[in-house]
């Protein structure tokens, strides 16, 4: 198994790279930075032509630049590198059917619009078969200094606790899990029995209030923010609203999103 890093050559890859590097070190997997040559998908000659071997030596540049910073992110890590024809989202959720986690950089635009997350980002958080993580662009993306977990009691929820609390775990921080509740919701009774045995490993938060806010609030301090993509309560329809968008874009920490498909495997 391994750790699958999306590159396109862009400055903001770096933190992804890095990112990827340090969590492939620590899980002890091979990491696999992974670049979409998406001129195969449109009407460029790639032929006999002068434009493919410029086009082709241009993503193979872009791998072996990738491949050499891995490398001096982490000295002993086992680092390979793949141009792969097609469109990232594509090609990105194909190598999640046998990842142990997908990571893709998120870039800035400006204090106005903060960070965008590319439409290749939303579809692979929304459907891809493992844990996706994106990276802030910033030089403290590897900040912070707990893991910050939203649970919801959905199924994907759950997953991000044992998500979370593992990651927790092997980088030695500790765990803070956030719920929030529903005043005129009958059922959180049932969510608070749910998220109560994590008490022993995780310090747990229990509010009420706009649940994107909420979790941006109590992330501030974060390493790391663990979600499911999509739930009840709370979350519902997380990666397809606006609570999505608010997550992805204004978290000031890498998110990890847990897709429907990676707790329910390859159809």
């Amino acid at each position: 198994m391994t750790v699958v890093v999306g590159i396109d050559g862009r400055p903001d890859c770096e933190n992804a790279i890095r990112w990827g590097a340090s969590e492939a070190a620590a899980r002890g997997v091979a990491l696999h930075l992974v670049h979409a040559f998406i001129w195969t998908e449109f009407r460029v000659p790639l032929g006999g032509s002068d434009v493919a071997p410029g086009l082709r030596a241009q993503a193979d540049q872009i791998v072996a630049d990738a491949v050499e910073l891995a490398r001096k992110f982490a000295p002993e890590l086992p680092v390979a590198g793949t141009r792969v024809g097609g469109f990232p989202s594509a090609v990105l959720l194909a190598e999640s059917k046998t990842a142990d986690l997908i990571v893709i950089g998120s870039r800035v635009t400006g204090r106005l619009l903060g960070l965008v997350v590319s439409s290749a980002g939303i579809e692979l958080s929304a459907h891809a078969h493992c844990p996706v993580v994106v990276v802030r662009p910033t030089e403290d993306a590897l900040a912070g200094n707990l893991v910050v977990i939203g649970y919801d009691g959905s199924p994907t929820a759950g997953a991000a606790v044992d998500f979370g609390l593992e990651y927790a775990r092997r980088h030695q921080l500790p765990a803070r899990i956030v719920t929030v509740l529903d005043d005129e919701d009958d059922d959180d009774r049932d969510l608070l029995a749910a998220v109560r045995p994590y008490a022993r490993q995780a310090e747990l938060i229990e509010v009420t209030g706009h649940p994107s806010e909420l979790l941006l609030e109590w992330s501030a301090d974060a390493q790391l923010l663990v979600v499911g993509s999509r739930g009840r309560g709370g979350f519902a329809g997380l990666l397809l609203g606006s609570v999505s968008q608010t997550m992805l874009h204004q978290s000031v920490c890498p998110v990890t999103i847990i897709p429907r498909a990676a707790i329910e495997g390859p159809l």
